[in-house]
């Protein structure tokens, strides 16, 4: 089945659309990952909603994931160059949600960012 894009950010967003893939992706650009690792870096991510996430990011190529033949099994994911190509992006993404919450906090609202810094996807 052809697929059809009415607008080109449509494909960027049909790879890292979604709350959760491009804080996925952030936490990447520091190196190989465990899902472990993962979990305790994201939190509020359910366990189920995490495999799903990486297993179309992997589907996507823009993780790759690593699977060592031993007991109990560990499984790694690193970014893939499809995903390291993400990067503008992904910085452009986190510089403007650091201007918006910085607008909000001058206009009275409660809102704040626990780790402005984009250094995982300058890391990437």
């Amino acid at each position: 089945m052809r697929k059809i894009y009415h607008v080109a950010v449509e494909a960027t967003l049909d790879v890292i659309g979604g709350k959760w893939k491009p804080i996925i992706l952030c936490h990447f650009g520091d190196g190989t990952m465990r899902t472990s690792e993962l979990r305790r870096a994201i939190p509020n991510i359910s366990q189920r909603v995490l495999t799903k996430q990486l297993r179309e990011l992997e589907r996507d190529k823009i993780i790759k994931r690593k699977v060592y033949g031993q007991v109990p099994p560990k499984v790694e994911y690193s970014l893939t160059a499809e995903g390291r190509s993400l990067r503008q992006i992904l910085v452009a993404m986190s510089d403007w949600g650091n201007k918006r919450v910085a607008r909000e906090q001058k206009e009275g609202q409660d809102v704040q960012i626990l780790d402005p810094d984009p250094h995982g996807f300058l890391n990437m």
